[in-house]
């Protein structure tokens, strides 16, 4: 059995478009929630290497923690 959708329903708006992936390129200097300041080393289609201080970290998208300063 389905159910008839309301018209006046809070739940029948449409979901709102994904945000854009933020680009990054060598270089680049960021600012990570827990890693703390950084330069990017590389940068790929689906993840970035990320230096901090003499600690590399690989980070993937969609870079939730990850902010380009």
């Amino acid at each position: 059995m389905t159910r008839r959708p309301v018209p006046g329903s809070p739940f029948n708006k449409p979901l709102p478009p994904p945000q854009p992936v933020e680009e990054f390129a060598a270089q680049d200097l960021v600012t990570h929630d827990r890693y703390g300041l950084g330069r990017v080393i590389s940068a790929e289609a689906d993840a970035v290497l990320v230096e901090f201080g003499t600690v590399r970290h690989r980070i993937s998208a969609p870079y939730a923690k990850l902010t380009k300063l």
